[in-house]
């Protein structure tokens, strides 16, 4: 009986254009994918940014229980941690469990600088909690922001601008909107 030559497809590798070719789906794939995944991650981070700014609602509230309801007397913010004046990550740090609350994830670099991403609306500051006052535009608590994002770290989207703001009211919203003429 006479040998069979050898398969030549049982060896056979890849060549250089189906190489290629993978090397180019797996390239648009991807080229998909990361601004996909950077959507996803700049989402996550303003809601983790919210859910701060409540935690912090949570922290004044208790404040405001131990202070017979008067807001603090706080400064807006500072330049440098070594400064020593009132400010929220310096006040409000003994009603929180976690300091990394004084920290939106996307304002990192401005939270190591200066104690915190936040700032605190300084004119709300030795007023009454139960009868607060916005400059002449609102008493409504549900409009009054307490703390907002120090900078525009989030991206806008269709339902808000790119700062995040903690409300009188205790919600955290990222949209501002001030009723002229309302008292």
């Amino acid at each position: 009986m006479r040998a069979l030559p050898p398969s030549r497809t049982g060896n056979r590798g890849f060549t250089l254009v189906e190489v290629l070719v993978v090397v180019a789906v797996i390239g648009i794939l991807a080229a998909f994918a990361i601004p996909a995944f950077s959507r996803m991650r700049g989402k996550a981070d303003s809601a983790r940014c919210a859910g701060n700014l409540r935690q912090l609602g949570v922290a004044l509230q208790l404040y405001l229980a131990d202070h017979g309801g008067m807001m603090p007397p706080l400064l807006a913010g500072r330049t440098g941690i070594s400064e020593e004046v009132p400010v929220i990550d310096n006040t409000l740090d003994a009603y929180v469990d976690d300091k990394r609350v004084f920290i939106c994830p996307s304002g990192r670099q401005t939270a190591r600088t200066s104690g915190t991403s936040y700032y605190w609306n300084s004119l709300l500051s030795d007023q009454p909690a139960s009868n607060l006052s916005f400059l002449v535009f609102s008493t409504d608590q549900s409009k009054i922001p307490v703390l907002m994002d120090k900078e525009s770290w989030h991206k806008p989207s269709q339902s808000g601008g790119g700062v995040n703001y903690l409300f009188a009211d205790g919600h955290a919203g990222n949209q501002l909107t001030l009723d002229v003429g309302q008292q």
